[in-house]
């Protein structure tokens, strides 16, 4: 399935999520940026509180896109020792990226939040929603995350996501939902018809405006 763009995918995932729908215990959390547009989607569906929950991929030296783990808040590492090992990454290498990393992620986080505090998810079922999952560091160290405060339960949500990626959080989690999970699954970007960068400023609207008010970058809701 081709999605016409994150909102889209949203939408659709959250037609996959309507047992949670209008439930007091479901809380939605976006990671950014690029998930926060697919979270709002299924916030505004299941009449469900939004917040977002910043990660950061932890890219290879020289090849920033290839994640060998993730960083997010609460001081959680989650390091792929196989790929390190492989590659034969030295330690103060990796040791420089998780510096450089945690700086950005506490940045966002302030950026984003704007002085709102996060929401409280103790006792919560909390849905964890990207734009999609490769490898799926970034979500297990999500989710390693969350569990430090105290949810009900946790469950990934993603439009598309490869079938590996889609096992390991279903394994690291309590569900995970994906609507699409192609076999020759390449990257996110493949499944989308738009596919461009979210912006900060994006996230801090949908973060901000009530649910019936945010339309999509660059246009109304139609």
């Amino acid at each position: 399935m081709i999605f016409t763009d994150r909102r889209h995918a949203g939408r659709a995932l959250a037609q996959k999520l309507s047992d949670y729908a209008h439930r007091p215990d479901v809380v939605v959390l976006g990671l950014p940026r690029g998930g926060v547009p697919v979270a709002w989607e299924v916030a505004r569906a299941l009449d469900a509180p939004l917040d977002v929950f910043v990660v950061r991929k932890l890219g290879v030296p020289g090849y920033p896109e290839l994640a060998m783990g993730a960083i997010a808040s609460g001081d959680v590492t989650i390091l792929s020792t196989d790929l390190i090992a492989r590659l034969g990454i030295p330690r103060p290498q990796i040791d420089a990226v998780i510096a450089l990393e945690r700086e950005e992620l506490a940045r966002r986080d302030r950026l984003f939040r704007h002085g709102r505090p996060p929401l409280a998810l103790a006792d919560k079922t909390v849905l964890l929603v990207d734009d999609g999952l490769a490898t799926g560091a970034t979500m297990r160290a999500a989710i390693a995350a969350v569990r430090k405060l105290g949810p009900r339960s946790v469950v990934v949500a993603v439009p598309t996501a490869s079938p590996q990626a889609c096992e390991d959080a279903a394994a690291a989690a309590d569900a995970c939902v994906c609507v699409s999970t192609p076999r020759d699954f390449m990257a996110v970007g493949e499944w989308y018809a738009d596919f461009r960068q979210t912006s900060d400023a994006e996230v801090r609207e949908l973060l901000s405006a009530p649910a019936e008010e945010a339309a999509p970058a660059g246009g109304v809701r139609p």
